[in-house]
């Protein structure tokens, strides 16, 4: 047999074959093109509508200061002696923070009560001047009645009388004085010991012991006692945002800490005055919020947002599936529209006050893609 000779068998076998694998690839391609209510039902992506809340906010960055606080300064100069609290202590109200060295001003008190005894025996002196005086012009005065003095003597002893008088009131006077002076003396001295004014934690000290201290033009400051029960929020808004924001409005904020503790409290009021910025115009929004667990600290930053619009526990779907009112229902034989009623919306959901319940499916529109179920051609019918 020649080796080219082909048997018959395998020729009737070849043709067999060749249209075995393109009737697959035929069937392969139709069941592509024919697929029917499968996986292909909803070219678009889909989502499920629930109930949750609609949010319209307005976002800011901020910063957390105390509410109260007081920059306790030095009214008198003098070398700082001792400084009896630290950085982080809860203080009282009337608790001793620091000391001056007193002795100038110790000086000055006992130098001013040693002037007001001196010029109080002088008025003892005077009183029993005037006293004689006094009695000197009675005795001048029977005379003259008698016609047994002079009219000069009487005289005499009536100006010796007015001058006791002068006397008694000028050392009165000085008196009045020198003990104003030992009343400030006194308050200077006290004032070498600093008190705190109020109830708070010591937030920073500013002065260093045995530093000297000027206070003859400026009171320089020490520390700073602050009340961080309550805290308060400055958060930066932008000239488009501020005219949206009202006194009263919901706000809540979180701290880069804890990005998951909402933090909630109430806008009080806007400053009208703005910080301009590389010619950004920014106004601070300012808010309190209690701290009674003392977890915010002056300084940390914030991230704020304010309530503008919401609608807690509504029915919501995705703000990408409503258009013109309209949503497509996603359904077993396609999809097909439903006309809303829309509440609010921001870029997230859309409220949803009828028209749709919770669970139902609704088609997505995703940006280039144009209509709703059946943008894309399907085919159906037998594949010739």
């Amino acid at each position: 047999m020649s080796p080219t000779t082909v048997r018959p068998g395998r020729r009737r076998r070849l043709p067999l074959l060749l249209i075995l694998i393109a009737a697959l690839a035929i069937a392969s391609v139709a069941g592509w093109l024919l697929a029917d209510d499968g996986e292909s039902k909803h070219p678009l992506p889909t989502a499920k509508a629930d109930r949750g809340d609609v949010q319209v906010l307005v976002s800011a960055t901020g910063v957390l200061e105390p509410n109260t606080y007081v920059d306790v300064g030095a009214q008198v100069s003098g070398q700082l002696d001792v400084i009896h609290v630290r950085v982080g202590e809860r203080v009282k109200e009337g608790q001793l923070l620091a000391e001056i060295d007193p002795t100038i001003y110790t000086a000055r008190v006992d130098a001013t009560r040693a002037q007001l005894r001196n010029q109080q025996a002088q008025l003892e002196d005077r009183k029993a001047s005037l006293k004689l005086a006094q009695i000197q012009y009675r005795r001048q005065g029977n005379l003259m009645a008698e016609d047994a003095t002079t009219e000069e003597a009487l005289q005499s002893a009536e100006a010796g009388l007015a001058s006791a008088r002068a006397q008694v009131a000028m050392l009165e006077a000085q008196i009045e004085q020198t003990s104003s002076t030992l009343r400030a003396e006194e308050a200077n001295l006290d004032y070498a010991r600093i008190y705190a004014p109020m109830d708070g934690t010591v937030v920073s000290i500013s002065a260093r012991q045995g530093q000297a201290l000027n206070a003859v033009q400026q009171a320089p400051v020490l520390m700073r006692i602050a009340d961080l029960q309550t805290m308060r929020v400055r958060a930066q808004v932008s000239e488009a945002d501020i005219g949206r924001l009202m006194p009263g409005m919901a706000v809540y904020f979180t701290t880069l800490g804890n990005p998951d503790d909402r933090i909630e409290g109430n806008l009080d009021y806007v400053e009208p005055t703005p910080e301009v910025t590389n010619n950004v115009v920014l106004y601070n929004a300012l808010f309190r919020v209690p701290n009674s667990e003392g977890r915010l600290l002056p300084q940390m930053t914030a991230k704020v947002f304010f309530v503008v619009k919401e609608a807690l526990d509504v029915v919501r779907v995705p703000a990408t599936a409503i258009h013109n009112g309209e949503v497509q229902l996603a359904t077993a034989a396609g999809s097909e529209p439903r006309k809303v009623e829309v509440g609010i919306s921001n870029r997230v959901h859309t409220e949803v006050r009828q028209g749709l319940a919770a669970g139902d499916e609704v088609l997505l529109k995703t940006p280039g893609q144009a209509g709703a179920d059946g943008d894309r051609p399907r085919f159906r019918g037998v594949l010739r």
